[in-house]
């Protein structure tokens, strides 16, 4: 499926706290009536998906998809097909042991031909910050969903995430976890574009994350995907005309 809502409990009703694109692995944990608890493979999130929902894939599969990084959907909506289906996939979804024409999902193997990432490209921060901006265009103006990790309803640390997924970085999912990776940056005068800027509330909780960009803006999702001045006092809403976000400090990922 192109994106499975995962629950924070076992009901339709339910909070969406994260989703599942096309060609991510997980584990089911436990059932309850129809739904399974499922902890996904990539960052260790735990929640809710309906049983109609779930693809069963065997171990040797689930093994082997964990032992190496996929090549990501490069366009914001493609397709992968065979004689019998055709499947939306969203940019930033992962192709599961894609050979250039054919990937492999559980037993079914689904052609693919649009533009995808390459993992096995040596890593380069130059080439990286080049995509990260490329590919955070795509995603401006895309609405903010609480739990949502595709161009058609994203949260801040979904959209931090699914970025530097595109660029061969995993990150963690929420953006309390993801400020533990990287290094920290002094001064908000020394970031650099690629960097990740968080954000905290008046109890000092990480509540936001953005990526920082060239001449003082900001990437980052908060009632749209949006581009906003950053100083070091936080985050300048132009259509509040005032401050939105208080910053916390500034991490660098690419090029350590």
């Amino acid at each position: 499926m192109s994106a499975v809502p995962v629950r924070a409990e076992p009901t339709d009703k339910a909070e969406q706290t994260t989703q599942l694109l096309f060609g991510e692995c997980y584990t089911v944990r436990q059932s309850q009536g129809k739904w399974h608890q499922i902890e996904v493979a990539a960052d260790g999130y735990v929640g809710w998906i309906d049983h109609l929902q779930h693809t069963p894939v065997t171990p040797a599969y689930f093994a082997a998809w964990q032992a190496q990084d996929h090549p990501r959907v490069l366009d914001v909506v493609q397709t992968v097909s065979d004689e019998a289906i055709r499947i939306p996939v969203l940019l930033g979804s992962r192709l599961p042991f894609f050979d250039g024409m054919t990937l492999q999902l559980g037993d079914k193997a689904l052609f693919f031909n649009g533009t995808a990432t390459n993992p096995g490209a040596p890593a380069d921060a130059t080439r990286q910050v080049q995509l990260l901006r490329k590919m955070g265009q795509l995603y401006l103006k895309a609405p903010y969903l609480w739990g949502g990790k595709s161009v058609f309803g994203v949260d801040c640390s979904g959209l931090m995430q699914q970025l530097y997924g595109l660029v061969g970085v995993q990150l963690r999912r929420d953006a309390g976890q993801q400020i533990e990776h990287g290094h920290t940056v002094d001064f908000v005068t020394q970031a650099q574009p690629g960097d990740l800027a968080f954000f905290d509330n008046a109890e000092g909780r990480i509540v936001h994350v953005g990526m920082v960009l060239d001449e003082g803006l900001i990437l980052h999702a908060s009632g749209e995907v949006r581009l906003d001045p950053l100083d070091h006092n936080g985050i300048y809403s132009r259509t509040r005309q005032a401050y939105s976000h208080k910053l916390r400090l500034i991490k660098r990922l690419l090029g350590t």
